[in-house]
């Protein structure tokens, strides 16, 4: 692996960072302490400029008006934008959008790639991915209880969904529902397409964080489709093929993740630095030996972003050059060594700033409270070890280490 960046790659990561920093941090109290509705105003203006830095959608392709970069180049971009909660929207490569791009791009028909991908990676609407259910393990698209039935031209779709990121305000969700229950557990499920304004879409509520309620983009919804009826054709991809398409969405989906975690974990490195750099020691000393703690905290704090950073790039490129399939075990591994990299971190920095670090009076208890959730979604912890382990084990048996993580010889 090259660890080479090009000159191209090196000015466009210069122009982000410093757009991030003087433009996208300063927002960042009032992204805090207000309504992320009250905000569009002054974030569409930032992404004009954005636009007429020609940085906008940097991980879509040229011929839809994106940047065209690749796995890689794109993780070096998301950490930089992940340094703010705000950075991936105005440059509109956030979550859920990026992935339902991605699925619409590749299996979208003519008809739903003009009506809803192009104005997607426009910017002029937001969309939502409905899979993640009240009672059903969310890490698990084989378990589902929404179902889709056939009638006459429709689907008539009827379940319960939550965490649906950024329901509110979308245009459209893209649903997982059981199309075709006779058919084995990873031949059940279809994507299918539905309008927000259908009637049978009901925006029950936007989920509390730890006390905490968003609104718009900034927001994770609970649905309740009630015969919710479509047409047939807003299917995405063959019938029964949901699980399949879930699969390859999550692959590179966990790349932006995790680049996107090291970017908050390498914010709140920054943080902490300077709150060790400037905080007050009591006179008689008696508190220099917290101070080595602190060093020390630094000191891992450093080398596990940059392990962090280094498997996460390894996995991307390992993806770019073999595919999603072959580097499914290091997909596996950053999910959990990055997720619980940046939760010591933000614990550490927050640590370090105190009782200041409990308030929102910097963004660290934000990305606390928030990012939590990071080891949890798009598989626990506990499921992504297990699935490794097993893996290891039955190969360990067999051909050794070498063979179960695929190693050269």
């Amino acid at each position: 692996m090259d660890f080479t960046v090009s000159e191209k790659m090196q000015v466009i990561l210069e122009m982000m960072n410093e757009f991030v920093n003087k433009e996208l941090i300063p927002l960042e109290p009032e992204f805090l302490n207000h309504e992320f509705v009250e905000l569009l105003p002054v974030l569409a203006e930032k992404r004009k400029m954005v636009r007429q830095m020609e940085l906008w959608a940097p991980n879509h392709p040229r011929e839809l008006g994106g940047m065209g970069l690749d796995l890689v180049e794109h993780g070096l971009v998301s950490e930089v934008l992940g340094r703010t909660p705000i950075g991936h929207y105005v440059f509109n490569c956030q979550a859920p959008d990026a992935g339902n791009i991605e699925i619409l791009h590749k299996y979208g028909s003519q008809a739903q790639q003009e009506q809803y991908l192009k104005p997607l990676v426009d910017g002029k609407i937001r969309s939502c991915f409905s899979m993640t259910e009240v009672d059903m393990p969310g890490s698990n698209p084989t378990m589902l209880e929404t179902t889709g039935v056939k009638d006459g031209g429709d689907y008539v779709i009827n379940g319960q969904k939550w965490y649906t990121t950024s329901a509110d305000g979308a245009a459209f969700a893209i649903v997982m529902a059981v199309t075709n229950p006779e058919a084995s557990p990873y031949m059940q499920a279809s994507m299918i397409i539905v309008p927000t304004d259908n009637p049978g879409f009901n925006l029950v509520r936007n989920i509390p964080v730890m006390g905490h309620r968003g609104t718009d983009y900034a927001s994770h919804g609970e649905i309740l489709y009630q015969n919710c009826r479509v047409p047939r054709e807003n299917l995405l991809g063959p019938e029964g093929h949901g699980f399949v398409i879930a699969q390859e969405r999550l692959g590179p989906g966990r790349i932006h993740h995790c680049m996107r975690w090291i970017g908050i974990a390498q914010r709140a490195f920054d943080l902490m630095c300077r709150r060790a750099n400037t905080r007050k020691i009591s006179p008689d000393g008696r508190t220099l030996g917290s101070k080595e703690i602190i060093k020390a905290w630094i000191a891992e704090s450093a080398a596990e972003i940059q392990a962090a950073r280094l498997m996460t790039l390894h996995a991307a490129w390992k993806i770019e050059k073999e595919g999603a399939k072959a580097a499914r075990h290091e997909i596996s591994f950053i999910k959990f060594v990055v997720a619980n990299t940046l939760q010591r971190v933000v614990d550490r920095a927050l640590q370090v700033h105190g009782g200041l670090g409990m308030t929102d009076d910097t963004v660290l208890a934000y990305f606390f409270r928030h990012e939590r959730a990071a080891r949890i979604y798009d598989g626990a912890d506990e499921v992504h070890k297990m699935s490794v382990a097993r893996h290891i084990l039955r190969a360990h048996a067999g051909g050794g280490l070498q063979a179960a993580l695929n190693l050269p010889g």
